[in-house]
Formats: structure tokens, sequence, C-alpha cells
């Protein structure tokens, strides 16, 4: 920790000397009890100043080195005071980059002993940030002396984007003999069925399995052993010119949550998934597997801003690397339709897209209405907002196409059941007698100092 030592004014000094001289030229009494008490002061003040510089030390400590959108960031801060002089005060000024969070404090510590105290905040927005550096100011009593201490110790912090569970969406089965739809004549037909999952549009109706479909009122098929199951890849249209809203009431983090959630149910159920994405730098993840390639998805999904490459562009690059059995998720807010003519040839190849369109309209205005905290993690109510025309219109248009294909309003992500974030927060569990014990807490993981 790198300390400067200040002298606020040069008053004290100058009068200490003017005593000095008047008891040299005239040994009254009088100046002699100004100078000891003057000078005494001046040197109080200086000895208490070196005491602080010397044995003050400060530590901050956090928990994560990663976090999630709705995610709580906890700090522990701890002032040390190894000298004989109390530090009376204390100003602690946070350097962080984490919006709506610092940990600036104004408090104290006596001699010989210590403070700690911790600090929590909210993770607003995803991205990278930085934890420190701090910068404390104090000094002696009289205030002749102001002591100034850099702690250079910093971290930094990937706030990634919300995972959330999105039950009414069901990714189109890839290629012409994906899972659950099989080809007339074709092998898989005569295997046997290993489990079942919910019916999507394209599967055939010789695959349903009734008796879940009765059980569970809903159109059931087979998963049979003998089919591959298909690689995911999501294809995530940020082009800036489509995008609508600012902050949390934007299609943009709509888009990037929904991303965010499928790569994860995709990953979740061993799938390799894939992620493009038409941002300020282009997102080019092919698919894999497993928890390392779930946090490169979201740690790209973090960084990415909108960009000028239209979603027909992307399409067309990524369209040879597209596999036939692999499951295409278009997630976009473009609702003219233009970029339809270069998903031609993926049907041509037999690959039935899933295409999620966010309503562009049911979304705030550009600069109206945005705020800074995503209303689910304050809580507030939000407007039911229905699909508009132009976004109906294109979903029949789809229909037609035989294309899967929902309606994404900026109301179906603000559902309480569906508030993102788990790391920090208390999870509860209740007993047959109605007590909740807690099953998860903060203080299961370690404190980690900050580096210098």
């Amino acid at each position: 920790m790198q300390t400067r030592l200040r002298r606020n004014s040069n008053l004290l000094p100058f009068l200490t000397a003017a005593m000095l001289l008047m008891e040299l030229f005239d040994g009254s009494r009088i100046w002699a009890l100004l100078l000891v008490g003057l000078g005494g002061a001046w040197l109080v003040s200086y000895l208490w100043a070196r005491s602080l510089q010397r044995n003050l030390r400060f530590t901050r400590e956090m928990r994560f080195g990663w976090a999630q959108v709705g995610d709580t960031l906890e700090e522990r801060l701890t002032l040390d005071n190894r000298g004989w002089a109390p530090a009376l005060w204390v100003e602690i000024k946070d350097r962080s980059t984490l919006p709506g969070y610092r940990a600036s404090e104004v408090t104290g510590v006596g001699s010989g002993s210590r403070n700690q105290w911790r600090t929590r905040g909210l993770c607003t927005r995803r991205g990278l940030y930085t934890i420190g550096p701090t910068q404390l100011e104090t000094g002696d009593p009289l205030g002749v002396y102001t002591l100034l201490c850099d702690d250079p110790s910093s971290t930094h912090l990937m706030v990634m984007p919300p995972v959330v569970t999105l039950p009414s969406i069901e990714v189109a089965p890839g290629g012409l003999s994906g899972d659950g739809r099989p080809r007339q004549n074709a092998p898989e037909r005569t295997v046997s069925a290993a489990s079942v999952r919910a019916y999507a549009p394209g599967d055939s109706l010789h695959t349903i399995h009734w008796p879940t479909t009765a059980r569970h009122d809903a159109p059931y098929v087979h998963i049979f052993d003998g089919t591959p199951a298909g690689d995911w890849w999501i294809i995530l249209d940020l082009d800036q010119r489509a995008q609508v809203g600012q902050d949390w009431d934007s299609t943009e983090e709509h888009a990037i949550i929904l991303a965010a959630s499928l790569a994860d149910r995709g990953l979740r159920q061993r799938r390799a998934v894939g992620l493009a994405a038409n941002a300020e730098k282009l997102v080019w993840l092919p698919p894999q597997e497993g928890d390392h390639h779930r946090w490169e998805i979201l740690r790209a999904l973090a960084l990415v801003k909108p960009g000028p490459v239209p979603l027909a562009a992307l399409l067309e690059r990524t369209r040879p690397l597209i596999g036939r059995q692999c499951s295409v998720i278009v997630i976009t807010p473009n609702l003219s339709g233009a970029w339809l003519e270069y998903l031609l040839p993926l049907l041509w190849r037999g690959i039935v897209p899933t295409i999620l369109l966010l309503d562009a309209a049911t979304f705030a205005a550009p600069g109206v209405g945005s705020a800074d905290v995503d209303p689910r993690l304050a809580g507030a109510p939000k407007e039911d907002k229905r699909p508009t025309g132009e976004a109906q219109a294109l979903a029949e248009t789809l229909a037609q196409l035989g294309l899967a294909r929902y309606i994404i309003t900026h109301d179906m992500l603000n559902q309480p059941e569906m508030r993102p974030g788990q790391r920090g927060k208390w999870e509860w569990r209740a007993t047959p007698t109605g007590r909740a014990v807690p099953v998860h807490q903060p203080g299961d993981t370690a404190w980690k100092r900050l580096s210098g």
C-alpha cells in the first residue's frame, strides 16, 4: 500500500517558528508557553500521522470471481491499526467499476485494534468489471496532516447473463432423422424406444406415445435408441439496426438471456452446443459439450455488443458448417423477414430451424422508460404486452414454411418465477413441521483476498 503524508497548512509551523524567534529576542514567559504549546501540538500531530502511516493496514476480500445478473456480491473489508495512535476517522474511497456498487465508507479504528465489516451489492448488468482499487484518507485529530493511502489491490469480476427456465420453448429436432422424428422405412423405426419427449412441429404422428400423451394432456413422442442426438447451433442476431430499447428494456438483453438459457439447457441434455452472433466482434464457438464450454459461451455472451453485420450475412456464413443432424435456433428481433430466403437452403437439406422472434414493439422505445436495474430484481410489476400484428404476420409465414416459431414479448422473461441468479443468495427448504431450513448459504464459499 502506497502512502503519502501531506501537511494541510503552514500556519502552525509558522507560528511555532515565530514564537521561537520571540523567545530568543525577548525571553518572556508567555513566549515560552506559546512555543511549548504550538510546538508540542505540531510534534504530536506529526508523530500521530507517522504512526498511522506505518501501522495502518487495509485488506479487501470477496467470495466469487464471477457472478450472474441478479447475484449478490459480498465483500469483507478489514482495517488494522497496530500503532499507538487511533485513527479517529478513515474515509474509504472505492474505485470499483461495477454499476450501482460502492464499498466507500467513513469509519474509524482504535489503537492496536481491528475494524471489520461487510458490504453487499446486486449485480445488475452483464460485463467485465473491476473491484478495487481503493484509497484511504485519514489524519491527526488537529487536521495538521492528512495521510493518503493508495491500495492498488483489485480483481476482475465477470458478470454472466442470467440463465432462466424456458418451459414453453421446445427446440425442433435436427435433420431428417433427428431424435423422435423418424423417416418412413428408416432403420430407427425398428429399434426400441428409450424415452419420450414433448411433441415438436415436424414430428411424425406415428411416433406419438399415447399413454404419456394421455397422462400429461399434451402430445409426446418416442425417442429411439438408434437415433443420434444432433448438435445445437444458436444463431444470435445482434444487428444494431434491429435492436430496440435500452438496458433491461431492450431486445438485446432479452436475446442474450434466451441464448444463455438455451445453451445451458442443451448442454445439460448432453448435447454439443455452438454459438454464432453478429456482434461488434463476431462470436463463433463451434459445438462442444461439457461445463467448460458452458462458461465459454456465458463469457462470450457477457461481453457482446451489437454490431453492423445483418442477420442474412450471418446465416450465409454459418450455413455451410451446419450438419444435417443439427438443430438450428435463430433468435432475432428483425421482423422484416428479409432474412427468410437465407433459411431456405437449410430447409432443402432437411434441417428445421426453431425461430424465436422478439416482438420489438412490446419493448420500451429508446430513451423512454429505461431503467438501470432489471424490474425482476426490484420486484416491480410489468405491464402485460401482447404480440403485435407484425410479429404475428411473420409467425404465420414461418408456419406456412413448416418452421417452429415462438414470439417473445417483453413480459415473457419478466415473470417472478424467472428471476435470475442463485450465487450469493439463500435457498430454503420447508420441513414437514413447517420450519424453514437453509440449504445453501453465501458463507459456504471461502473468502479470497484482492491481489495487488
